[in-house]
């Protein structure tokens, strides 16, 4: 009873929201709906060029400064946003994701050259989770002490919360672990077949051009190197994924604002979801920029919420 009461009330309070131009407490059904009444018709940008920011339309010259804006606004928070995305279970899927990579172990195809230790490059990884797991995996488990984890975010927030929590790892301030402020579409002074293992966590749906970044890990990896991508996805149940979407779209934007302040964000957030391609659809993206796909090409984690992707760039015909 109690358990049908708070949904009463959250659902209610949606309702409530959808009916006044300035709630924006939304469900899922009423999302789509009071952003189409509440967004005016966007111009085009000079390329004619328009993308998805959650629900609304916008020109794609325009997406990289509004993602800035949330990911600056919850970099501090962002714990407890993947908290609220995952229903608190991200840390497992994280430290899943790190050993099914293996990071630090031997790699056949460079049995003969003299670099020891993996260089790898993590996209949107700002605030550390995954490059710290990285490390972590590598120097304790494989016992390998040269592994290098470059983090690369567009945002100088996230950056900056990395960097503060680099300070309490045993990487800090060693050739191991830098931080550099990237653009995952086009990074030109990564060289070419520079990167052993690209990772991008959380990140890839935020991208404006995630075929384009595809295109650009491809170029970065050295032939046998491995794509790995780990997202928010399609939930296979169509039952619960009923009721992740009432979490989703009814608690989490409410949630974000008791929580964190800010409800705007933490409502793209769950949108961004929504309009991330479904698992087929990305792993025919990463096919398309020239990744050879294992087996089926991904590995669903509690049942479609978030998935691994993964490629491997095809070793250079003799």
């Amino acid at each position: 009873m109690a358990s049908k009461s708070v949904w009463r009330s959250i659902q209610q309070g949606a309702r409530r929201s959808a009916a006044s131009p300035q709630g924006s407490f939304r469900c899922f059904s009423c999302s789509v709906r009071a952003r189409q009444e509440q967004t005016p018709t966007p111009k085009t940008d000079a390329n004619g060029r328009m993308t998805h920011f959650g629900f609304e339309t916008v020109p794609e010259s325009q997406k990289e400064t509004l993602v800035g804006n949330v990911f600056s606004s919850v970099a501090a928070s962002y714990d407890t946003m993947n908290d609220l995305m995952s229903l608190g279970i991200h840390r497992l899927w994280k430290d899943h994701f790190v050993r099914s990579l293996n990071p630090g172990s031997s790699i056949p195809s460079r049995l003969n050259e003299t670099e020891k230790g993996w260089n790898i490059l993590d996209i949107a990884g700002g605030t550390g989770d995954i490059a710290f797991r990285m490390l972590d995996h590598a120097t304790k488990i494989n016992n390998d002490h040269k592994t290098r984890v470059t983090v690369a975010d567009i945002n100088t927030e996230m950056l900056a919360e990395g960097k503060k929590r680099s300070i309490e790892t045993p990487y800090y301030n060693t050739d191991r672990l830098s931080f550099r402020q990237a653009n995952a579409e086009k990074m030109p002074d990564i060289p070419d077949n520079s990167v052993d293992l690209y990772t991008v966590a959380f990140g890839i749906r935020n991208f404006t051009d995630k075929q384009a970044a595809l295109n650009e890990a491809f170029r970065v990896l050295k032939p046998g190197g491995v794509f790995a991508c780990m997202e928010f996805s399609k939930v296979e149940s169509d039952l619960f994924n009923e009721v992740y979407k009432r979490w989703s779209f009814s608690a989490i934007p409410i949630i974000g604002q008791l929580v964190a302040g800010d409800r705007a964000s933490y409502q793209y957030l769950v949108e961004s979801i929504e309009k991330f391609p479904s698992q087929e659809e990305f792993r025919g993206m990463i096919q398309k920029a020239g990744f050879l796909i294992p087996g089926v090409g991904y590995e669903n984690l509690t049942c479609g919420i978030a998935a691994i992707h993964k490629g491997v760039k095809p070793l250079r015909k003799e």
